[in-house]
């Protein structure tokens, strides 16, 4: 036997040694091992997947809003003049009708005491020619013209009268007045601001929500909502929505009202809202088998061992699953794992579950 010949039989004898000591020492792990590749050598990838079923969601939208005046004016005279008399507390409660300004009105009843006096004469005039004409003495036009002279001196004093009654501005409903910016004395005109007259017995919350859930809400939908300077939780209900998406930022605008009779809501604060939507039937997903593209997200479903690729829309997500509102439907296999390594057409199984792996695998251990 030559040298050459020697050295082939040893190296060959530990090669066979190295082989058969990992199955003396660790047969149990080696068998896990090829139990757990039993799945690649027929070129298959194990994946895991949820069945789509319909569950009911009730969404939540968070956003913020503005509080507003059940009711608020700025008080402003009707016409010229000076005030003679304040009636109002600035920050007091005055009720509806009562007199907040008067403006001096002298001229206006001097010119009200003509006019009267002047229909006081026309009316007597129109009563001699009334009988004049019925008994054939006076013609029809020159009954006309007195009775024409008696409405417009009619009308001068219905005219006067409005004017007088145009120099009292009175509360136009219950509310809280302002600050005044004017004094007893001071001149005014129309564009004169006077005061604030604000109604807070009830408020409302002016607020929007993204266009996706315009068709989502309805009259009567209950809100809740927080204010920075309060640590309470107010509660509101839905009363109007805008008939119109705002194109520049596409939200769809709406207001609640909320009972406001201890006046911890001031007009213009920052409300923080949450509104609860309706109760509805939709799919839902796990988060995780969504992959994201450019232009939307798509998932992979397991179909008769074959992973295909299937585009979806999404709505509304929750800690760990999405709404899946396009692209998909109950009873659908959706793949859960392996997303990544996944391509159109490629060959799948089903992964056994967890206990039934550990239970083969004690079982070649046994063997």
């Amino acid at each position: 036997m030559t040298k050459k010949t020697k050295i082939t039989f040893i190296v060959a004898g530990v090669v066979l040694v190295g082989l058969a000591i990992p199955k003396l020492i660790l047969p149990g792990k080696t068998n896990q091992a090829n139990g757990a590749g039993a799945g690649q050598r027929d070129g298959r990838l194990s994946v895991r997947t949820v069945v789509v079923q319909p569950e009911r969601l009730r969404d939540r939208v968070e956003t913020v809003g503005t509080i507003l005046s059940n009711e608020e004016v700025e008080v402003r005279p009707e016409i010229s003049g000076r005030i003679v008399r304040l009636s109002f507390k600035e920050g007091g409660r005055v009720a509806k009708g009562q007199l907040l300004i008067k403006i001096n009105d002298a001229d206006l009843k001097a010119q009200l005491m003509r006019a009267e006096a002047s229909l006081k004469l026309e009316r007597e005039r129109e009563a001699r020619m009334k009988a004049l004409y019925e008994k054939d003495l006076a013609s029809k036009a020159e009954y006309d013209n007195v009775a024409t002279n008696l409405n417009l001196a009619d009308a001068e004093v219905r005219l006067i009268r409005a004017q007088i009654a145009k120099t009292e501005i009175r509360a136009p409903f219950d509310g809280n007045i302002g600050l005044r910016f004017v004094s007893e004395g001071s001149y005014v005109t129309p564009t004169t601001a006077i005061t604030t007259l604000q109604n807070l017995g009830v408020v409302k919350i002016d607020f929007a929500i993204p266009e996706r859930y315009a068709g989502s809400f309805a009259i009567g939908d209950k809100i809740s909502f927080s204010i920075q300077n309060s640590p309470r939780t107010f509660s509101g209900a839905v009363y109007a929505i805008q008939p119109k998406i705002d194109p520049t930022t596409r939200t769809l605008r709406l207001r609640a009202l909320s009972p406001n009779k201890e006046g911890a809501l001031l007009p213009g604060s920052l409300a923080s809202v949450e509104v609860s939507m309706r109760e509805k039937s939709v799919l839902m997903i796990p988060a995780y088998a969504i992959i994201p593209e450019l232009k939307g997200h798509k998932v992979f479903l397991f179909k008769n061992g074959k992973a295909e690729q299937r585009n979806v829309d999404t709505g509304t997500r929750t800690e760990d699953k999405i709404e899946i509102t396009g692209g998909l439907s109950a009873g659908d296999t959706v793949i859960t794992s392996a997303i990544l390594q996944i391509r159109p057409g490629m060959s799948v199984q089903l992964a056994r579950p967890a206990s039934q792996q550990s239970m083969k695998a004690n079982g070649d251990s046994a063997l």
